[in-house]
């Protein structure tokens, strides 16, 4: 399934969990990194603004649909995902890496987060080995000299495998630097995923998101930040099924 983006197509190239563990299981085998992107409405409308945003997703190895949105579709352009929040990957890439012998890495959020998550996926998985956990400051650049020396000291760190919560576009700008500078590094864009682990945000009751109202929730958590965010996602819809009904009429 392709979106359009600035200057770029973004194909979601990987259409369920199991083929996303696939691949990471034989990236990890093969000693290889690769990067994650989990896309959303969100990240549409970014993608349609921003170049190098949009640029920085390009770099991405695999991609996956996060959001009901992005999965209906799919339906729509008859190519079908299913639904692979990344939020709900963190457990099961964290599991996979121990069981391949592969450290991880902790980066962004907060410390206290950084610190609960790694305690919480430690309890969950006894193999598990968390060689660093790096918070960045407020402001943080993926593109600065910051970002190079913290890129070394992931890499230096002996972790496979890092998990980037810093949110969108920053954890996929640093992740498209990251598969230049340190290949052999694995990175997984999973946004609030390390702060649900923690316990730093409440993630949506089960019941709520199996009506695919996970949005809604949050938004009334959090009226001022999301309303105008899910406002923008709602008006680039109608191009968006548009495009789908498009992709309908021809064959993958």
């Amino acid at each position: 399934m392709n979106f359009k983006a600035k200057g770029e197509t973004i194909s979601v190239n990987l259409v369920d969990r199991e083929a996303l563990l696939a691949v990471v299981e034989q990236r990890f085998e093969d000693k290889q990194g690769f990067a994650l992107a989990t896309i959303n409405l969100d990240h549409l409308v970014k993608l349609r603004s921003s170049g190098a945003f949009a640029r920085d997703y390009a770099a991405q190895d695999f991609v996956v649909a996060d959001g009901n949105p992005i999965v209906w579709l799919s339906k729509l352009a008859k190519r079908p995902l299913a639904l692979v929040p990344g939020s709900d990957m963190v457990l099961p890439l964290a599991q996979l890496a121990a069981e391949q012998g592969v450290r991880i890495a902790l980066f962004g959020s907060t410390e206290e987060s950084l610190a609960a998550s790694a305690s919480s996926l430690k309890a969950k998985i006894s193999k598990l080995e968390i060689t660093a956990c790096i918070a960045p400051p407020m402001g943080f650049d993926p593109a600065s000299e910051d970002a190079m020396e913290m890129l070394e000291e992931l890499s230096n760190s002996g972790a496979g495998l890092v998990f980037l919560a810093l949110g969108a576009p920053k954890q996929e700008a640093f992740a498209a630097r990251g598969r230049l500078l340190t290949p052999s590094l694995g990175f997984a864009s999973i946004g609030a995923g390390l702060d649900f682990v923690s316990g730093a945000q409440d993630r949506a009751p089960k019941w709520v998101r199996s009506l695919a109202m996970e949005w809604a929730w949050r938004m009334l958590k959090s009226p001022s930040r999301l309303l105008p965010r899910y406002a923008k996602c709602f008006a680039i819809l109608p191009s968006l099924v548009r495009e789908a009904w498009s992709l309908r009429k021809h064959k993958p």
